[in-house]
């Protein structure tokens, strides 16, 4: 035979063979594909899971209690949340602004251009709205803004800032991260989790831009203490109520359609927030209603839309509030303090007229009692400037998210020192936050023969919480097991499943916790940061249940361990967490293109959509993916590229 013959004779034997395998892995595929668990499971699942961990505001008992439980709460919020990490060092950073030009701003007030470091090397650009007449102390007011993507320039906020400005008041208003000016991709909000990840806290620049403004506003030579204002609408709402309820310097606020209890969030979607509104850990230390509820007895205005078109639609978010603040305000004696106000016209998402007038009254009340003080907004549409005259002049090479994730990530993960390999699997069980569950019954929905493979539909009930959709294939004379995740669903490893029971092996395909099956029906990705607020960790929660599956076909087997199998890196990092804390149920794993590092998370600037498990709070400051897997050995961790 001729050596051309021999070689198309070999290419048409490996076609065959390609072909073969590519016809069992679609046989494969479609007993895959068989559903075993309704749609909207994982996603019930998981607002129960949340909501059950949001500790309820506390009913006050005395006035001196309360302050107890106040000043906790700002001490566990502030030290647990916001100043973890770096940020702490962050915290004593002084607030050094630095002033720029002066424009004119209309007939009672100029515009003073201001920048200032949030934390090293982060600037934001500010205006300073200032009377041209001043004589003796005058409130501030420290305006934010939400989503919008001209920042500091939106008309209604300028409009809001002129106002305040013509009625003898300085006002501030302060660019966003991610809006106006610093609108990038850096600056992006779901990436502020790159900071978690190295172990300090992504909100941190968030909250000291807001408290930095304070500084700056307070240390102003007319500046009344006693007379501090914070306004904001959507994520300037939510920025309102976070820096005035732990920063006490704040005597009156107006959160505007920015924010709702955790509780209402689980149920209601177009409540769920950003990273910066869901923080780590924020949930477990204080709900949005306690937070709302520690105000007291300071002046609050709860400002909420009818039909609001975005999130925070008053008939929803704002009860819960109400109740849990009313008794305070009561015990008190400052119920009129608190105010509700519900726009009708025009209802949607805004910070119009008629809620800027509803401030308005509300600083005439409480800032200017027994003066004359007229409370309609004054006519400014004229003064109103564009964004090139309100552009503030920011040093190149300006800090964002990933910026400052870089600069941590250059020594992490610190050396462990000479820490037995069971406390260094301790503290990886601490920050994944793992739960070491099990599986608490096993319901077979299914179960068929198809070319002597048998096919049995698993419903995995782990711990209390979670129903794990797993496809058991068991070939004739299987020998040993393995357990199968993948990043696309347990249908997206057809191909290596298919190999596995070429070896006789027993295969148990699982969609864990955000993936297949188990995908969050309605916004996953911030379902991913509200479990994280709540104190526990997707990352945990993937590792818990593919442990927890591998002791279980352990059990049903009376065989040895099995192997792990993860296709995709997300799903890799959960099974090598899952190794590293299970060393008996788990004897081998086999990584399918996993991640070599963490530090891809941040060198490919991921984000909180792009898999909100890879964000584990403080997990690149302790371990890197060589550490994880140093606590799997001397088991077997294959990596497929």
């Amino acid at each position: 035979m001729s050596r051309s013959l021999l070689r198309v004779s070999c290419l048409v034997v490996i076609s065959c063979l390609a072909l073969a395998t590519a016809a069992e892995a679609a046989d494969v595929a479609e007993l895959l594909k068989r559903p075993i668990i309704d749609a909207n499971l994982a996603w019930n699942e998981v607002r129960e899971f949340c909501k059950s961990r949001v500790p309820p505001t506390p009913e006050p008992e005395s006035v001196e209690q309360w302050e107890q439980f106040a000043n906790q709460t700002r001490e566990n919020v502030l030290n647990n949340v916001v100043f973890r990490g770096d940020a702490a060092e962050w915290r004593e950073m002084p607030t050094e602004p630095e002033w720029l030009e002066t424009i004119d701003g209309g007939p009672e007030y100029v515009i003073r251009k201001l920048r200032f470091q949030a934390v090293p090397g982060m600037w934001i650009p500010a205006l300073l709205y200032e009377p041209k007449e001043l004589e003796g102390q005058v409130p501030v007011v420290l305006n934010v803004n939400g989503h919008d993507g001209n920042g500091k320039v939106a008309e209604y906020k300028q409009t809001r800032c002129i106002n305040q400005a013509k009625r003898g008041m300085l006002a501030l208003n302060l660019e966003w991260v991610g809006m106006g000016q610093l609108r990038s991709e850096g600056f992006v909000h779901y990436r502020m989790n790159q900071l978690d990840l190295c172990g300090t806290s992504g909100l941190a620049p968030f909250f000291l831009s807001m408290s930095r403004g304070l500084d700056i506003l307070l240390e102003h030579e007319h500046a009344d203490p006693e007379r501090v204002a914070v306004a904001g609408l959507s994520g300037g709402g939510w920025q309102t109520i976070f820096i005035s309820s732990l920063d006490t310097r704040v005597t009156l606020c107006d959160p505007v359609a920015g924010y709702s209890s955790f509780i209402t969030r689980g149920d209601v979607t177009s409540d769920l927030g950003d990273s910066e509104q869901t923080p780590t850990d924020l949930g477990v230390n204080a709900d949005y209603a306690t937070l709302t509820a520690i105000r007291a007895p300071r002046p609050m205005l709860l400002t909420f839309n009818d039909r609001d078109n975005c999130c925070f639609a008053a008939g929803h978010a704002l009860p819960p509030l109400l109740d849990a603040a009313r008794p305070v305000y009561q015990m008190y004696g400052k119920l009129e303090n608190l105010v509700a106000h519900v726009n009708h016209l025009p209802g949607d998402h805004n910070f119009g007229k008629d809620n800027r007038e509803a401030l308005y009254r509300m600083i005439g009340e409480h800032f200017y009692a027994g003066e004359e003080f007229d409370w309609r907004e004054i006519e400014c549409s004229d003064e109103i400037k564009t964004a090139e005259q309100l552009h503030v002049d920011l040093p190149k090479g300006n800090a964002d998210f990933n910026a400052l994730a870089r600069r941590l990530m250059e020594d992490l993960p610190r050396e462990a020192g000479d820490e037995s390999a069971a406390a260094r699997r301790d503290r990886l069980a601490e920050i994944v936050r793992a739960n070491d569950l099990a599986v608490t019954a096993a319901e077979l929905a299914h179960a068929e023969k198809a070319d002597g493979l048998q096919a049995n539909y698993w419903q995995l009930k782990v711990g209390d919480s979670w129903t794990i959709p797993a496809v058991e294939l068991i070939p004739n004379d299987a020998k040993g097991a393995a357990v199968v995740v993948a990043d696309g669903g347990r249908v997206a490893a057809a191909t290596q499943i298919n190999e596995l029971l070429a070896a006789g092996k027993r295969v148990l395909a699982v969609d864990p916790f955000y993936f297949g099956e188990s995908k969050i029906a309605q916004r996953d990705f911030l379902y991913g940061l509200l479990v994280a607020t709540v104190g526990e960790r997707p990352l945990g929660i993937q590792a818990d249940q593919i442990a927890a599956v591998s002791r279980w076909l352990v059990g049903e087997q009376q065989a040895g361990p099995v192997t792990v199998v993860a296709v995709g890196r997300r799903t890799g990092l959960g099974a090598l967490v899952a190794a590293a804390l299970e060393e008996e149920a788990i004897g081998e794993l086999r990584l399918h293109q996993p991640f070599t590092s963490l530090k891809q998370v941040i060198e490919e600037s991921l984000q909180i959509p792009d898999g909100p498990e890879m964000f584990c709070f403080g997990l690149l400051a302790e371990f890197d993916v060589p550490e994880i897997t140093a606590l799997v050995e001397p088991r077997e961790v294959a990596v497929v590229e």
